[in-house]
């Protein structure tokens, strides 16, 4: 919580810092204006004692005897103040306003010659007095004139006097306008916020308002709007995984409780209830291993699986996984070769990239006809290591092509059961590759239209040093 309760809004800090930062540049921008008037009110005034000097040197007089006179008015207003002193040290010279006015410092500072400027301090009135030493008819004087400083003090003290009146009202008509601004720029926020209240899980469809795309309260609006658009989509997906998984789950229970149900009906002779537990184990073991995936998925999305790393021998990897699947194989007639490039190596989890390679040679077993063939090549791409599995089945059409990886998607039934499958096979293969910083991929093959499954890991220093000579060992079943 905020220690000041009239700074916890925005529209509130935003508006103290713009009064805190025009009083700074009102600040500023007052003394720099007081600071230039003072230096020019003082340069004029310099001027006009420079002016004044130049008048003294050019209206002395030189009498019949050899003394210097000069005009001096009546008028107190008109008449200058001026002295002029010998070398000696003597006045020879002094105006009215002079001898009313005299300076007790002017003496000493005639006597020091030179050229100078300085302010004097009288009983009444501050005085700028100039000193300069100058030859009049070939004598050698010293002429000093002076001005008041009143009227230079009186408007600077105006000045002042206008800048700090000034200043409040300049601050009140910042604040008032920086109010203003401020309310203005976050009335959209407002708006969002009205409408960010109404958004429920069930009215994920609605969107903030987005007047301005371009300036930075619409790209917020936009990015909102976007991460809505993920949240409507993770919903729906949830969704349509509780279904799937519901109807999933059903199934197999359903199952064991009717065949359960069957056999308690009469009694049966021992071989008969062997069949009936057989049929009860097997669909417990369905059930079993759509657990086991799910929890995989599961494990994964919330990345609660901590994967090894290890050098793996991918080629090894191949000949393991076909050698495995190799009896389901033989039962449809099926032939499986690997092919193997050269030497190829990742670091990976191997028995996350095994089982993600079981899945795709046993979705080729289930969905290629009698007779058909399955090939795994292993080789070294541009990319990494590739590994492809390909079969001689039906393929996937192009329009379906895009939910391949989605769980729970089936596509053509099993070509031995003529059933689906869980429809998480792919699902957890694509997971497991992408866990290993690999990619998974899938075309249609060109000529036979069957399917290739494209998996792309990348190489070791080890794997991308070896250039072993090409030579393919294959495993046919």
């Amino acid at each position: 919580m905020s220690r000041w309760p009239l700074l916890r809004t925005v529209r509130a800090r935003l508006t103290m810092l713009h009064v805190a930062a025009m009083v700074l540049v009102l600040i500023v921008y007052a003394s720099a204006v007081f600071m230039l008037v003072r230096l020019n009110v003082s340069n004029a005034l310099d001027e006009r004692l420079s002016s004044d000097f130049r008048w003294a040197a050019e209206m002395a007089q030189q009498r019949p005897d050899g003394s210097l006179v000069w005009f001096d008015g009546d008028d107190r207003f008109a008449s200058p103040w001026l002295q002029v002193w010998s070398s000696e040290g003597q006045v020879l010279f002094r105006t009215a306003l002079a001898r009313r006015l005299p300076l007790p410092e002017s003496q000493a500072l005639a006597g020091t010659g030179g050229d100078q400027i300085v302010s004097v301090t009288t009983d009444t009135v501050p005085f700028r007095l100039l000193t300069r030493e100058v030859s009049i008819s070939g004598r050698d004087v010293v002429i000093q004139v002076g001005w008041s400083e009143a009227a230079m003090r009186q408007e600077l003290r105006e000045l002042m006097l206008v800048l700090v009146l000034g200043l409040p009202l300049s601050v009140a008509a910042a604040g008032l306008g920086g109010y203003w601004l401020a309310r203005g720029a976050l009335a959209q926020v407002d708006r969002m916020t009205e409408r960010a209240r109404t958004i429920t899980a069930e009215r994920l469809g609605e969107r903030l308002p987005v007047e301005n795309p371009a300036d930075e309260l619409g790209r917020l609006a936009s990015v909102f709007n976007d991460t809505l658009a993920r949240l409507e989509s993770s919903f729906e997906q949830m969704r349509r995984f509780t279904a799937h998984v519901s109807h999933e789950l059903r199934t197999p229970l359903t199952a064991i409780r009717s065949v359960g149900e069957i056999g308690l009906r009469r009694a049966h002779d021992p071989h008969a209830y062997r069949a009936v537990i057989s049929d009860m184990l097997e669909d417990a073991d369905r059930l079993s291993g759509l657990v086991e995936r799910l929890l995989l998925l599961s494990k994964g999305d919330t990345g609660q699986i901590a994967l090894s790393s290890e050098s793996i021998d991918l080629s090894e990897l191949a000949r393991g996984v076909v050698t495995h699947l190799s009896v389901l194989a033989e039962e449809r007639k099926q032939t499986m070769t690997v092919d193997c490039r050269g030497t190829c190596r990742c670091v990976g989890d191997r028995l996350v990239l095994r089982q993600a390679l079981i899945n795709l040679v046993d979705n080729a077993i289930k969905y290629t006809p009698e007779g058909g063939r399955i090939a795994v090549d292993v080789s070294r791409g541009p990319g990494g290591t590739v590994m492809a599995v390909s079969d001689t089945g039906p393929g996937i059409p192009e329009a379906l092509q895009h939910r391949i990886f989605d769980r729970f998607w089936r596509g053509a039934p099993d070509q031995s059961t003529g059933t689906a499958g869980t429809g998480l096979g792919l699902a957890l293969a694509k997971w497991a590759i992408e866990a290993n910083r690999g990619e998974l991929s899938y075309r249609r093959a060109a000529r036979t239209g069957g399917s290739v499954f494209t998996i792309t890991l990348p190489l070791t220093n080890q794997g991308a040093a070896t250039t072993e000579p090409s030579t393919p060992a294959s495993v046919a079943t």
